[in-house]
């Protein structure tokens, strides 16, 4: 009964390690037809991302050469590097490998995961979503459907708020009351913002990619990160997220290109970060100096959670059940 048993586990670690494997080897297919080249880049900086819902892990080395030792970040996507290699003249690139992000370990989330980024020269955004669509159909081919609306259509169709550009902090407060999301206590009832997320991640997001791939696009443009805005509607950014089953799967950009609003929404970050008493983090200046000098070319960009998605296909509730450790058994 003992041998039965033991080999039966074996046997289902075995399955579950050729599931992830195949399907690791399906994703680079895809980019090897379309003759997308796949790069690696470090895992350690000395920059790291000032977003403030990110938060960086770092280690301590001993530079050969230095005498102190130096405070290097464990990267929270590959971005930085992978825009460095395109203003270099790489072309279309790709990356499928692991990153790293304090804090986050959920059933969704792990600290330690695998993220897939690519970039486009010469693409619009919506080639961009229609490639990751082509990408999705392969892999979840029991979802053909792809539901692509707005950011303000979301807010009406999902919320009952007909406008949220221009709706006031008081309106977003009765949307939340209507759909019962708890209160938050000893926060400004004016913060328009904060009340405009709660009604996104909390009545929104949950109703998002029910029996369809939802394509969720045009962000306000403060929450452009490093997208363009768009040079037809100042109020947005060129920016789309992917939902399955109410899970971000995907985050994409048309990428901004000038150097000198890089250095100012990465300052922006950090003046945030100060406010939210969150600690200080050193940019990556070797970014900033390669796009001063070698201009990013016109380009779109995606990351993809790899694990999630995997977790969709083989229609599993915990992201432990797809990876060989979580970081528990580590």
């Amino acid at each position: 009964m003992n041998d039965f048993s033991t080999a039966s586990k074996v046997s289902e670690r075995r399955l579950q390690l050729e599931k992830r494997s195949q399907f690791l080897q399906r994703l680079r297919a895809f980019f090897y037809q379309r003759q997308v080249l796949e790069v690696d880049t470090p895992m350690l900086s000395q920059g790291a991302t000032p977003d403030v819902h990110l938060r960086s892990l770092s280690s301590w080395l001993q530079v050969p050469g230095e005498r102190e030792r130096q405070e290097y970040f464990w990267h929270t996507s590959p971005e930085y590097p992978m825009k460095r290699l395109l203003c270099e003249g790489s072309g279309d690139i790709f990356y499928l490998g692991k990153v790293f992000r304090d804090g986050d370990l959920s059933p969704r989330h792990q600290i330690e995961f695998t993220m897939l980024e690519w970039y486009r020269v010469g693409f619009s955004l919506q080639e961009l979503i229609d490639e990751v669509m082509e990408l999705l159909n392969q892999l979840l081919p029991e979802l053909r459907e792809v539901q692509q609306l707005s950011y303000r259509q979301a807010f009406a169709e999902f919320a009952g708020v007909e406008d949220i550009f221009h709706a006031s902090a008081e309106q977003c407060r009765a949307c939340l009351q209507r759909h019962k999301v708890p209160e938050i206590v000893g926060v400004d009832e004016n913060d328009k913002t904060l009340w405009e997320q709660l009604i996104l991640t909390e009545v929104i997001e949950p109703q998002l990619g029910q029996g369809v791939i939802t394509v969720l696009k045009d962000f306000p443009a403060r929450d452009a990160a490093l997208a363009l805005i768009d040079p037809q509607n100042p109020e947005v950014a060129e920016r789309f997220e992917v939902f399955v089953d109410a899970m971000e799967l995907a985050n994409g950009y048309h990428e901004l290109a000038d150097a000198g609003l890089y250095r100012q929404r990465f300052e922006e970050s950090l003046a945030q970060r100060a406010q939210l008493g969150l600690p200080q983090v050193p940019l990556d200046q070797k970014l900033l100096q390669t796009l001063t000098e070698k201009p990013l070319p016109d380009c779109c960009g995606v990351a993809l959670g790899v694990d999630r998605l995997l977790m969709l296909q083989q229609g599993e509730r915990q992201i432990e059940a797809v990876i060989p450790f979580g970081v528990r058994q580590a």
